[in-house]
């Protein structure tokens, strides 16, 4: 009888600079936990370990629509199956402990037993595809406003955009983000007025 190829489940806790990543068998005995760095390289490496792993089956993501969004995007783009994860209540946290491999551990355990079903967004919108134009729009809010909210856009942008503006100052950010434009800007559909 030829032996089956091992099915896993994979977690990972997303973070600004590096994402830590685990996998469990169908019966959720822990196979490895490794760290990777939070870019397309490392996207790549940590898709690769886990693949190395057995047959991936489901992968879920803590913060697919912030720090995990372009980890998101590259494992469905690989035909990934993914699943946005939300940070563990806090009576488990307080049992188990915070930690990183504890998240991930837990993420890959949600999307095992489907606690964890949600789709996350695609993040492949006018909005996305044109980087962080919306912080152009938002241009009379105060400095700070401004500071933060394109800090948070950059976080969710694709991998090639991202490099390059978080190397800027951000004068030069609000500078070179200013220069984008929408592909096709959203159109505001009229409500019939009511009589």
């Amino acid at each position: 009888m030829a032996e089956h190829e091992l099915e896993i489940y994979g977690g990972v806790d997303s973070h600004l600079d590096n994402h830590v990543a685990a996998v469990v068998d169908s019966t959720g005995r822990i196979r490895g936990v490794e760290s990777f760095p939070a870019d397309s390289v490392g996207y790549r490496a940590l898709l690769r370990w886990m693949r190395r792993q057995g047959r991936l089956v489901r992968v879920g993501v803590e913060g697919t629509g912030a720090y995990g969004a372009g980890l998101a995007r590259h494992l469905s783009t690989a035909g990934v199956d993914v699943v946005e994860v939300n940070r563990p209540n806090r009576q488990t946290r307080r049992r188990r402990g915070k930690s990183d491999t504890v998240d991930a551990e837990a993420a890959a355990r949600a999307a095992l037993n489907g606690e964890a079903t949600a789709v996350p967004k695609s993040h492949d919108g006018w909005w996305s595809r044109s980087g962080c134009c919306g912080s152009r729009f938002c241009s009379t809010s105060t400095r700070t406003r401004l500071s933060n909210q394109l800090r948070d856009l950059i976080v969710t942008a694709p991998d090639e955009l991202r490099a390059t503006l978080e190397l800027l100052r951000t004068d030069d950010r609000v500078a070179r983000c200013a220069r984008f434009l929408p592909e096709r800007p959203p159109t505001r559909s009229k409500r019939p007025r009511r009589r």
